[in-house]
């Protein structure tokens, strides 16, 4: 039986009347929840929590940001992001060469947490403009196929998967050859964070006549015994670990001069390895800068030392 309403027409009964306004409510709010979830999630991907990177009020000039292809014949001829940093001042001298600094992310990561959470932009624009710094361009290399596939910046055991000749030769050459850099070793640093920082290690032990200058932040020295990359091989993974690889190197480092600058956190689960680091590096007459600080293998480290790690790279280059 269908009910009837004799006096007023047909009319909902209230509850039902309430859920019909009602509901429009409710799925807008549902909407703009998932999409205030997706941009919190995306911004602390972006961030990491820290706030958005913004130069100080004060800075007059600013330097300006560009992401490049290299294609490698390292990589089998595939075509790699590598995202650029120009110093304030690098437009206004065609003339004038700058200093390198080569930045590695960490695993897993990629090349603009750099500049968005450790915030290497801001500091190189702020830096500079207080003169406490010389100008320096930052390069940062995509080193991996995806974001959560490791390849240890090292030269895996398949082909098209050397990604420390990616590093060492392509980019280097291909930086070399689109700006105006100081093209020798005098004029470059490699420096990474955490497994960054064992790569920058390990490619410059590989090469020490291209990078005056190493720096591992929470990085470390022993090789990971990852299949995919060294397939179980002890000789690849001596050859890839700083710390048994040195004393084969050592003459070379000293011959050309190569500075070693790293730390660890208190509590980082590669401390002991950094400091037996340490000890190796004196034993072998390596010049080098190590201290421990507060905390353990975070972004707050890197991004609290990243002043530190900068100005000890440019101090220790070339003069643009």
């Amino acid at each position: 039986m269908v009910a009837s309403y004799p006096h007023r027409g047909f009319a909902m009964p209230g509850r039902l009347k309430l859920w019909v306004l009602v509901l429009p409510f409710l799925a807008g709010f549902v909407a703009l929840g998932g999409i205030g979830v997706y941009r919190y999630v995306d911004n602390y991907w972006l961030y990491r929590g820290f706030a958005p990177p913004r130069d100080a009020a004060w800075v007059t000039q600013h330097g300006r940001q560009e992401s490049i292809k290299v294609v490698s014949p390292a990589l089998g001829g595939r075509s790699q992001q590598v995202v650029v940093y120009l110093p304030p001042g690098y437009d206004a001298n065609s003339s004038r060469r700058f200093p390198v600094v080569y930045l590695l992310h960490g695993f897993p990561g990629r090349p603009l947490a750099f500049l968005e959470t450790v915030r290497a932009g801001v500091l190189v624009d702020e830096l500079v403009g207080a003169r406490k710094m010389q100008p320096v361009i930052l390069v940062m290399p995509y080193g991996s196929t995806g974001t959560f596939e490791d390849k240890e910046w090292a030269n895996g055991v398949h082909v098209g998967q050397g990604w420390e000749t990616f590093v060492a030769r392509d980019v280097v050459s291909a930086i070399d050859t689109r700006y105006r850099t100081i093209p020798s070793a005098a004029g470059r640093a490699l420096a990474g964070l955490s497994e960054g920082g064992y790569g920058a290690l390990n490619i410059g032990f590989h090469h020490p006549g291209t990078f005056a200058v190493l720096e591992s932040w929470s990085g470390y020295m022993r090789a990971a015994d990852i299949p995919s990359i060294f397939d179980h091989k002890q000789s690849l993974l001596t050859y890839n670990s700083p710390n048994a690889y040195l004393p084969k190197v050592a003459a070379a480092l000293r011959r050309h001069g190569v500075y070693v600058w790293f730390y660890t956190g208190t509590k980082d689960e590669f401390r002991k390895q950094n400091v037996a680091f340490d000890h190796l590096l004196t034993r072998y007459r390596i010049p080098h800068t190590f201290f421990v600080v507060g905390g353990g293998h975070t972004w707050a480290a890197w991004r609290d030392n990243a002043v530190a790690a900068l100005e000890a790279a440019a101090s220790r280059l070339a003069l643009g």
